[in-house]
Parts: C-alpha cells; sequence; structure tokens
C-alpha cells in the first residue's frame, strides 16, 4: 500500500498522507511520492487547487522517530550527522514545490499535527482545522531543533515570541489556539473537516487561477522584498493577469452584474 495518494476530481488533487497507524509519521518514500505528486500537479493544467491531508484520524506526527532511533545505532558523530543532512534536505522539494506551486495549496488537519506535521501545514497557503486537532512542534522533545521550513514560517506567522514559545517548549495546543494566534485559518466541527475542505477547495479550483499563482508569488516576496521592487512586480504581475482571459471575463461580469464564470487561465 502506498505512503501517498493522489486522487484528482473537479479541479482539486488531494494528497492524502497514508500511513494511518504510525499518526502518517513521514516515512522516505512518503517524502518521494509527495515530492513527485506536488511536481506532478503542478504541471497539470486540470488541477487548480491542492489539499493536503492525513488518512485516518490524525494530519501528520512528524518525523518516524522510531526509525530516526534504529539509525544512530553503531555509526559515528560524523555519519549520523551526514546521513541527517541528506534525510532532511530531501524533504525540501517538498517546502520548495508548495511554496512554488502556482495554485492554492490547503491542509486540512484533524488530530496531531507534530514536528515535520506543523512544518508542513505552516508551507501551505491555508489551514482548515477540525476542532479535534492539536499542534505541537515537539522538536525541543527529542533533543534538536526545528525543520521542514517552520523556522521561517512559523515566525512570520505568529511573531517572534510566539514562536520562541512554541519552539523552545514544545507544548501541545488545540485549533481554536491556533487559530486565534495566526497559524490557522479556520476551525470547523470534526464531522464537517472533509465537507467544509471541500467547500473551500471548490471554491478555489473555480477561482481566477492564474491570478492566485501570481498573489501567492507577490505574498512570498513580500516577505523579503523592498518597498520599490515589490511595488515594480506588483504592476507587472497585474499587466500579466490583465492579459488573461479570467480579467476579461471577471471585467465583463463586473459590468453585467453577475457571477464570472472564471476559467483558470
Amino acid at each position: 500500500m502506498s505512503d501517498l495518494i493522489l486522487s484528482v476530481e473537479n479541479g482539486v488533487a488531494t494528497l492524502t498522507m497514508n500511513r494511518p497507524d504510525a499518526r502518517n509519521a513521514l516515512s522516505e518514500a512518503m517524502r518521494t511520492d509527495l515530492a513527485k505528486a506536488l511536481h506532478d500537479v503542478e504541471q497539470d493544467p486540470v488541477v487548480r487547487c491542492v489539499v493536503l491531508t492525513g488518512a485516518g484520524e490524525h494530519f501528520m506526527a512528524g518525523g518516524d522517530v522510531k526509525n530516526m532511533a534504529e539509525s544512530l545505532k553503531g555509526k559515528s558523530p560524523e555519519e549520523i550527522r551526514k546521513s541527517f543532512l541528506f534525510r532532511i534536505h530531501d524533504l525540501h522539494p517538498i517546502m520548495f514545490a508548495m511554496r512554488r506551486m502556482p495554485k492554492p495549496v490547503i491542509a486540512s488537519c484533524r488530530g496531531a499535527a507534530a514536528g515535520a506535521g506543523v512544518s508542513m501545514a505552516l508551507a501551505c497557503d491555508l489551514i482548515i482545522a477540525a476542532e479535534d486537532a492539536f499542534f505541537t512542534l515537539a522538536y525541543c522533545r527529542i533533543g534538536t531543533s526545528p525543520d521542514g521550513s517552520s523556522s521561517f514560517h512559523l515566525p512570520r506567522a505568529v511573531g517572534i515570541k510566539k514562536a520562541m514559545e512554541i519552539a523552545l517548549l514544545g507544548d501541545r495546543f488545540d485549533a481554536q489556539t491556533a487559530k486565534d494566534i495566526g497559524m490557522v485559518n479556520y476551525v470547523v466541527k470534526t464531522e464537517d473537516l472533509a465537507a467544509e475542505t471541500d467547500k473551500l477547495a471548490s471554491r478555489l479550483a473555480n477561482g481566477p487561477t492564474h491570478a492566485y499563482g501570481n498573489t501567492k508569488a507577490l505574498f512570498y516576496r513580500s516577505l523579503e522584498s523592498e518597498f520599490e521592487a515589490q511595488l515594480q512586480a506588483e504592476a507587472e504581475y497585474f499587466a500579466d493577469c490583465a492579459s488573461r482571459d479570467d480579467f476579461r471575463e471577471g471585467v465583463t461580469a463586473f459590468g453585467e452584474k453577475r457571477a464570472p464564470v472564471f476559467s483558470g487561465r
């Protein structure tokens, strides 16, 4: 059975991390499959929104700690260092792909999002969480610092002091707390998570896909851009959108006082 399931329906690609017996802990196969699947859906013109979720009752409980413990046996510190450098660099294409993806990416979370599970969710554009979802960065509990881009995304989402608290204490907090501090966009009843995720994904999949891609690029580059460069990028991206079918449809629909029907082009 595959560690990742990819399905595409009505313009929405759903990537389901599929190790429910291990709370979907990240395996080598899952890393490889997820990187490939993200590349495939990025290139697929049928896909206009991506959902990342976990099989069973949990989103993703981080790295496979039991496997990590096994990997230490009989190795020198230098061998361990090289092994984990490779292992963590192997995760980076996933984060790059979600950031680069010219389509909205939604994390749909229930149950545990721990360690790399938090990192994975934060790398998505939006997070919708069930009431039973809980979050813990957890790295300090196994004596290491964060990876998976959480050290980049978390301070920008919640502020440096709150990020320090979350990382240094490793405490667990619920979905409503995550929403209150700016980590999560929506909290819904657990039994409604699938339906509410579908509703949000459908709305985005029927939106102006190219404009969404430009919006993502603008917002993410703004984290590191100077003011003048950002304004120039805004002008270029707007002009690019204005040359597309969706802009013509949007302004025409506005004039005709009807809802636009976007094609994603």
